[in-house]
């Protein structure tokens, strides 16, 4: 059966933007996906980052303006813009009934995301949350791992993105280094998704958090070099309670742009009363599995998960898979649950997920403020936790 195409506009020519027009040129690397993009709208208010996008054959338009590409006859439109602009963008291609894929997290703050998700709602389109470091083939093991009970009681987990970005203290100022334009909860926005997409995927839903947030480079040079408030969250350490039928257990997610010594590390870890899965991107090819053996002793060891994605590619298992490949496998998945094929596999964030995630990162700020653990009601579904 010939794949189905589906015309795709990107509003946000910047980083994100660029990575997916280039996983669309990668899209014939992958095996038995119905559907293929075609990109064929791109606007951003850069024109030197316009012209960048000229060089795609399939191009039809680009355009500074972002209403006339939703006029463009599109069926999916990817926002990858500053999450200040999230609110009203993302409505408006939801009031024009086209299918959304919004960057994280969803909106600025947790208002905004909340009627954000309630247009999805009313609008009945179809919408998603990019969130593509869950995709690793080591994430989707070690959550398979837990998933299949075999590690017991859970006594404690951890999901942590790590990165040392703002390591410079003479990195000029951006976007995401102001509250006014990537929001309050700083760093736990521009990463936290990352972090809660799989917790909250495995069913785990805080009852409290306690947060320490760090604000640790307060200036940066801003356009003409001096000084300038750079007053967001640097780093983010929460410490959330998950209730489970066996008993309460901590989950630390952590976001952080000052992590020495780390590039863009995603971790996941949980150790269970009998074994344990920890996998780090740092070590793509590598899953670490604790057990006791018969006769008590305690082991680690090491497992190659290999380039066993979520949707088969020509690329060969003993290859390394790395993050455009994910981006690959998040953009595939995105496009193949949209046409209603996803089944069991692995899906991206959703609108729900990035709500529950916003209620977090909300609580993290309360808790910092007051020096307390901030409790958050359970109701057993994700979009009233």
């Amino acid at each position: 059966m010939m794949a189905r195409q589906v015309r795709v506009g990107i509003i946000g020519g910047g980083l994100m933007g660029r990575e997916a027009a280039a996983a669309f040129g990668r899209w014939m690397a992958l095996l038995d996906v119905p559907v293929v993009p075609r990109l064929v709208a791109v606007c951003d208010i850069d024109a030197e980052r316009r012209a960048w996008f000229e060089q795609i054959d399939t191009v039809e338009m680009t355009t500074g303006d972002h209403a006339r590409l939703i006029e463009a006859g599109l069926d999916v439109v990817y926002v990858a813009v500053p999450h200040v602009l999230h609110g009203a963008i993302y409505r408006d291609v939801l009031d024009a009934g086209i299918d959304l894929f919004g960057e994280k997290p969803f909106g600025i703050d947790l208002p905004t995301a909340q009627s954000i998700v309630t247009a999805v709602g009313d609008s009945g389109v179809f919408s998603r949350c990019s969130s593509e470091l869950p995709f690793f083939p080591g994430a989707q093991m070690a959550m398979a791992e837990v998933a299949s009970g075999r590690l017991g009681q859970i006594i404690e987990a951890r999901a942590a993105l790590l990165h040392s970005s703002d390591m410079n203290r003479d990195k000029p100022i951006n976007w995401k280094r102001k509250v006014a334009t990537c929001g309050e909860i700083g760093v736990m926005g521009d990463l936290g998704m990352h972090v809660v997409h799989v917790p909250l995927r495995l069913g785990w839903l805080p009852t409290s958090v306690y947060a320490t947030l760090q604000d640790i480079v307060t200036h940066r040079p801003g356009p003409n070099g001096e000084p300038v408030a750079c007053d967001t969250i640097d780093n983010a350490s929460l410490v959330c309670t998950i209730d489970s039928a066996e008993g309460s257990f901590p989950l630390h997610l952590e976001t952080k742009r000052i992590a020495p010594g780390q590039s863009n590390t995603w971790t996941f870890e949980v150790l269970g009363m009998e074994g344990g899965v920890s996998f780090s991107t740092r070590s793509p090819q590598i899953v670490r599995r604790f057990r006791i053996d018969p006769s008590g002793r305690q082991m680690w060891e090491e497992i190659q998960p290999g380039h066993a994605s979520v949707f088969p590619t020509i690329t060969g298992s003993i290859f390394e898979f790395g993050f455009p490949d994910a981006l690959l496998q998040m953009w595939a998945a995105f496009l193949t649950e949209r046409a209603g094929e996803l089944g069991d596999r692995f899906g991206c964030a959703t609108p729900e997920e990035a709500l529950a995630g916003h209620r977090i990162f909300a609580a993290a700020l309360t808790s910092a403020a007051e020096g307390r653990a901030v409790p958050l009601p359970v109701t057993g579904k994700q979009d009233e936790a």
